[in-house]
């Protein structure tokens, strides 16, 4: 199996050839290899390779899924893989393996995924770039002086450069579909509780994260979540059940929907006009499709929004941070990490139990607002990003300002995503537009789907072939 025939093929259509005996089960695997072996030392999207691994995975007989035999890569974060080397982006757990599986990973290596390495974030997540101490930057493949975004840069990159057709990724502000933005990829950022975090945890960032893929196609993401959804036992909660297969949603009638499109941040700001386009080329094309679309935003309290998810991310880096360093027998140093989790870590140090307290409160009420806009809306669209994919660099954790990293260069490039992390519901981000700088794309959320509602309008998004749009290499 050659790279063109191998990225021509979705990873249900690679699994199909599998099924249906056309290739073998290690030929995707070994196409995978060549092509990160191709590409990737510019890209720096992968940076723990288990080939051996996992060509004795294959020779030892795969599950009979619905991925059986489509190579597949971790992110370096939220998920333990047994006896692969597991860094959080950070030097600090640079030489953590773990024993033992994420109830996730299971699911996935049950659903036939080869599991062949992990996959490029900044530390510990933090970052809506890719780049790190540890690991070095990540190059967006479209333009390399620009990022693919973060935290999942590198799992975008792998699947828009066709190293592998979808790859795990999570999202705690944004982390999935932010580099789905950057990259020209589906990415869905599922419900709360909708896939599970143990055994080791209950909910991560008091239930903001959560970990699904980007993807080139819709399906795969869709028979991905099918595969992987649910609570295991001792779960602390669960989504809502679902009364039809993801899968079967895609291209589903979901009759005339009312959509709220919003070209402005939910505070009223200004964002790049391409960025607006994007979102603004999506209502056309809903409007052609007969949705009934209207200029709105929800009533939201930004500075409340912003500052709870601050304090949350606070406590989680100073939890894990002394957490490992126990672990280590010692205190934390300074030096275990860049300067920016640093002072951030800090600030979690020295809040209160009450001041945690009152973010998650805060967090609620995000989602009770947003819960009353869904009222009266099925679907609210805008644009993934503020801004078409930032230079390398623009986001800087070697810095000493805290507050201009938070406020300026993290949070402000990202006004729409967090929002859906604190309410808890789902959200995709969708390509829409090339530009000179790479991809802007269109978010959305639905009020009573947890899957995607809107119609694809490249080849990109529809079952089968993927044989559109490609990056520049």
């Amino acid at each position: 199996m050659n790279f063109e025939e191998y990225s021509s093929y979705d990873g249900l259509g690679l699994a199909a050839l599998v099924r249906e005996g056309e290739v073998t089960p290690g030929e995707p695997l070994e196409a995978a290899i060549g092509r990160i072996e191709e590409i990737d030392p510019g890209l720096n999207a992968v940076i723990h390779k288990t080939y051996e691994r996992a060509r004795t995975t294959v020779a030892d007989g795969l599950p009979d899924g619905p991925f059986r035999g489509v190579p597949f890569l971790l992110k370096d974060l939220a998920v333990f893989c047994e006896g692969m080397p597991t860094a959080f982006g950070s030097r600090l757990f640079v030489d953590f393996v773990p024993d033992h599986d994420s109830t996730l990973v299971e699911r996935q290596r049950a659903a036939g995924l080869v599991i062949l390495g992990k996959t490029n974030t900044p530390e510990f997540g933090i970052c809506a770039a890719t780049e790190s101490l540890l690991y070095g930057d990540c190059l967006n493949p479209w333009n390399r002086s620009r990022s693919p975004g973060g935290s999942s840069g590198g799992a975008a990159v792998a699947v828009a450069t066709g190293m592998v057709p979808l790859a795990h990724a999570t999202d705690a502000g944004g982390s999935i579909r932010i580099p789905a933005a950057n990259c020209g990829l589906f990415g869905l950022k599922p419900t709360r509780g909708r896939t599970p975090q143990g055994p080791d945890l209950g909910e991560g960032l008091c239930g903001m994260s959560t970990g699904h893929c980007v993807s080139r196609s819709v399906r795969d993401s869709a028979a991905l979540l099918d595969a992987t959804h649910g609570p295991a036992p001792g779960d602390p909660y669960a989504a809502p059940a679902t009364r039809t297969a993801f899968l079967d949603e895609v291209g589903a009638d979901p009759g005339t929907l009312k959509i709220a499109l919003a070209t402005e941040t939910y505070d009223g700001r200004a964002i790049h006009p391409e960025c607006a386009a994007a979102a603004e080329a999506a209502a056309r094309l809903c409007e052609n499709l007969g949705h009934r679309v209207e200029v709105a935003r929800p009533d939201i309290d930004v500075a409340a929004m912003r500052d709870a998810w601050r304090v949350i991310a606070a406590a989680n880096l100073w939890a894990v941070m002394t957490a490992r360093c126990r672990a280590l027998g010692r205190a934390p140093r300074p030096d275990d990490v860049e300067p920016i989790t640093w002072l951030w870590a800090q600030e979690g140090r020295h809040r209160s139990g009450a001041d945690l307290y009152a973010a998650i409160q805060g967090m609620h009420r995000v989602g009770r607002a947003l819960g009353e806009f869904f009222e009266r809306y099925d679907v609210l669209l805008n644009s993934t990003m503020a801004n078409p994919p930032l230079p390398l660099g623009f986001m800087d954790t070697t810095g000493d300002d805290l507050d201009d990293y938070i406020d300026r260069q993290l949070l402000d490039e990202i006004p729409f995503t967090p929002l859906f992390n604190e309410s808890g519901g789902a959200a995709m981000s969708v390509p829409r537009t090339a530009c000179r700088w790479g991809f802007t794309s269109a978010q959305t959320s639905a009020a009573r789907r947890s899957y995607c509602v809107l119609p694809a309008s490249s080849k990109r998004l529809v079952p089968g072939h993927t044989d559109g749009l490609r990056p520049e290499y």
